[in-house]
């Protein structure tokens, strides 16, 4: 019984951790890093392969994303996750892997007119429709047995549409322990969606801390904000433009704009249009549109029983094809613009800030977290120029950052969670936060809560029967080259984890070689091994062959 810390430790991205329950072997999420990072991840102990679930806590990128390049390594589990989940994944993760697809294809053009090495994606679009068709959703707080070693339950996390924290009881032999993994926790009284729902008991936590040592302003706040920002952006004949992510932040800010307007807090242009310009986002405004009352909050809950939507409005344009994006530039009249990436690291958003940053009529509003080493912190950070599709752009425009329109919840919110454990948990693992507020918000509890915590590094190893640290590590900084060797080795990787998945279907039928023999995909599987075996003579010929010989690229 046995956690292992990998993703999001003394970082924010990247969440990952791997459980080991008696004969079940099992990942909390797969998440792509995002920004740049300061620590190395842990290599898992096992192979992708040997994995047989992966619980998910939601959709976002930092959380889900890596699960196509799991599932073109070898994983072929399931994935448990709430319905609204399934249905953000299933777009999300097309989305992502079209974005890889994209940029290796760039990144090669240029490479081979370099006449340098060329690099794969990192994960296809055909990875990500393999993992979709592993999804398995889940109603909130209904009890899902995955097996003699585990039992799970979904909690609303308040964060997005869909997101949980993971009830999960573990057996082993005659010991059973409960650890909660928070996911992310949400921020209270956001739009449309539920409050963070909480949790009373459990023997160990696992829980995020991403704004553990700050606390946010009021979310009456923001609409008045906004309605400002825009009210003097429209009076200057300039755009107001939202990098924002697809899922969640953009339908809360449709939210905050269909009230500007049905309250009529911006004069003197009351027609100004609103572009959604993001394809994954007006799909993901679709799956928030579709059935899901049950995971709204009451307000919105009431709006859409009454027949209201919540996220449209007059003056709404929702942008799908590239001509329909491009023309938005070249509408001279002032007007907001939403578009993906929120970080403003890939997406439609990068030409939209080619367009405006250089127009001191302009405002580019920020209304998330902006990891560091993204487009969008150095905006945010007062850079006077950036680089866009090789040219250089000097920052005029106004850039704004409007505080607190978070989806986590902040310091007092945290605290709020994890006081309402009606018994403090044996230990608390604190994780997903910057390096420094890890520690800080560890310290917190342990001083001021009484709550055993500790901030483990990636690769720590915690005996969950026992109470106890296997490993404890101490963080590497990360290796640049890294990255790109993992993307070199892809081929080699996708190679290796079909001869284990192969192996491992030899592995359960050994008892049985007369039923295998007999049985018509085995057979197959055995002609399949032949031909590995071709191909290995021909790699050993083309290797032993002198250099300049006649064998062609392997």
């Amino acid at each position: 019984m046995r956690l292992t810390f990998i993703g999001a430790d003394h970082e924010v991205t990247g969440s990952c951790h791997y459980l080991e329950c008696g004969e079940t072997k099992l990942l909390v999420d797969c998440g792509m890093e995002q920004g740049v990072n300061v620590y190395e991840n842990a290599e898992l102990p096992v192979s992708y392969a040997q994995i047989d679930y992966v619980l998910l806590t939601h959709a976002h990128i930092d959380h889900a994303g890596l699960l196509p390049f799991i599932y073109a390594r070898g994983f072929r589990g399931k994935v448990v996750t709430t319905m609204a989940t399934v249905d953000l994944c299933r777009i999300m993760l097309k989305d992502s892997a079209h974005i890889q697809e994209m940029e290796a294809e760039w990144k090669n053009r240029k490479a081979r007119r370099a006449g340098e090495k060329e690099i794969p994606p990192l994960y296809t679009l055909n990875d990500a429709a393999g993992v979709i068709n592993l999804l398995e959703g889940y109603e909130y707080d209904e009890i899902v047995e995955l097996n003699d070693d585990i039992t799970l339950r979904f909690i609303d996390a308040g964060h997005l549409l869909g997101s949980a924290s993971i009830e999960v009881w573990c057996r082993e032999g005659e010991e059973t322990r409960k650890i909660v993994f928070s996911g992310d926790i949400g921020n209270i009284n956001k739009p449309l969606i539920r409050d963070p729902q909480y949790i009373r008991d459990a023997d160990y936590v696992v829980m995020e801390c991403t704004y553990g040592d700050r606390s946010h302003p009021r979310s009456e706040e923001h609409v008045e904000e906004l309605a400002q920002i825009i009210q003097e952006t429209l009076d200057r004949g300039g755009n107001v433009v939202l990098p924002a992510f697809a899922v969640g932040r953009t339908q809360e800010l449709l939210f905050f704009l269909r009230k500007i307007k049905l309250d009529h807090m911006v004069t003197g242009h009351s027609d100004f249009q609103v572009y959604v310009d993001s394809p994954l986002a007006v799909e993901a405004t679709h799956v928030f549109k579709q059935n899901l009352l049950r995971c709204y909050d009451e307000e919105t809950r009431e709006l859409v029983e009454s027949g209201i939507n919540p996220i449209e409005f007059p003056g709404l344009k929702v942008t799908v094809t590239s001509d329909e994006s491009k023309a938005i530039n070249f509408d001279s009249r002032p007007k907001v613009i939403i578009s993906a990436s929120g970080m403003c690291d890939a997406g439609r958003i990068r030409h939209h800030l080619k367009h405006n940053l250089w127009r001191p009529e302009c405002t580019i509003v920020f209304a998330g977290y902006q990891a560091v080493g993204t487009l969008g912190r150095s905006l945010v950070d007062g850079t006077d120029q950036v680089r866009l599709f090789g040219e250089t752009i000097e920052v005029k425009a106004q850039i704004r950052m409007m505080e607190g329109l978070s989806g986590h919840a902040d310091q007092d919110g945290l605290i709020r969670w994890i006081r309402a454990y009606k018994e403090k948990p044996k230990m608390t693992f604190i994780v997903h936060g910057d390096d420094k507020v890890c520690d800080i918000f560890a310290d917190r509890l342990n001083r001021e809560e009484g709550i055993p915590a500790s901030a483990p590094f990636s690769g720590s190893v915690y005996d969950l029967a026992e109470g106890c640290w296997l490993k404890v590590t101490r963080g590497i900084p990360i290796q640049p080259e890294k990255e790109s060797r993992r993307r070199a080795d892809g081929i080699f990787a996708r190679l290796v984890a079909a001869g284990e998945r192969l192996c491992r279907v030899i592995k359960r039928n050994e008892a049985e070689p007369i039923r295998i023999w007999r049985n018509l995909p085995i057979r197959s599987m055995l002609f399949a091994i032949n031909g590995i075996d071709r191909i290995d003579r021909k790699i050993t010929k083309k290797f032993k062959e002198p250099q300049g010989g006649s064998g062609g690229q392997t």
